[in-house]
């Protein structure tokens, strides 16, 4: 006898409000309008007016903090040992120290400052997960919390496609799918996988549009390390938005089924 999994027809009140909510985490308070807040408004034009020498130094930071994110992430993420909640805040302090240094010295630390403080925002990122219920002994659990890095941004050739929270997670998808059965099969061996290593370019190449942001942020004629650190601020605040929505989205699609969700999703996100 063939068993049917029948999902719900309609979503809960309860859960229909923590969609709603994730949908305001997601796609509402891009990190431009953070940044532009944390600096009274003198930020114009984030990231594309980097010079060629910044954007080269921001595409070789953002693919040594991915490799070390993911490091990190198989490494010693691991099942929930606290308390079950998330402690952003001082998440967000650790973040606005490292960012201290950028703020002081710009382009030329960006290569030190960045993996440290995408290290810090993983671990924040991992409690948030944990939070939602994610189980951080599954190898894909761990890579949907590095996938978060790649839904701040769309790649520059990604004009006029759909570059929206849904459509980022469909152009990663394969590959986290892939690299996941493979992590689980080899383990750490598998780091250096092409499957994994492809994973990793798709996310720092994403992840590189926001650190162009955050870079030309810094370069405001602000107070340097101060600057710097309510950068680092706002950027981390951004990034543990998109996890606490991303997860929550994750947790309805266990429970309801991911079309069915997705489906809810777009209709939220159209109305508001």
């Amino acid at each position: 006898m063939i068993e049917v999994e029948i999902l719900p027809a309609r979503m809960s009140s309860a859960d229909t409000w923590q969609l709603r909510r994730a949908v305001g985490l997601i796609e509402k308070n891009s990190l431009a309008t953070r940044l532009t807040r944390a600096l009274g408004g003198q930020v114009e034009a984030l990231g594309r007016a980097l010079p060629s020498p910044a954007r080269r130094a921001v595409a070789f930071a953002t693919e040594k903090a991915m490799k070390l994110a993911l490091r990190v992430a198989l490494r010693t993420l691991g099942p929930d040992r606290g308390s079950g909640r998330s402690s952003d805040r001082m998440h967000k302090v650790a973040a606005a120290a490292s960012g201290a240094v950028g703020g002081a010295f710009g382009v030329a630390a960006l290569a030190v400052e960045l993996p440290v403080s995408t290290t810090i925002l993983l671990r924040s990122i991992a409690e948030i997960a944990r939070s939602e219920g994610e189980d951080l002994a599954n190898p894909e659990a761990r890579l949907a919390c590095v996938e978060v890095f790649a839904l701040g941004g769309h790649e520059d050739d990604e004009a006029g496609v759909e570059s929206g929270y849904l459509a980022a997670r469909a152009m990663l998808a394969q590959s986290v799918g892939e690299s996941a059965k493979f992590l689980l099969k080899t383990g750490l061996a598998g780091e250096t996988a092409p499957v994994v290593v492809r994973l990793i370019s798709q996310v720092a190449a994403r992840f590189g549009v926001a650190v162009s942001e955050k870079l030309a942020a810094q370069a405001v004629p602000i107070l340097g390390a101060v600057g710097g650190a309510a950068v680092n601020a706002a950027f981390a605040d951004h990034f543990q938005a998109l996890a606490r929505g991303h997860f929550i989205v994750r947790r309805l699609e266990r429970h309801y089924g991911a079309e069915f969700v997705h489906d809810a999703y777009r209709r939220v996100a159209a109305e508001a």
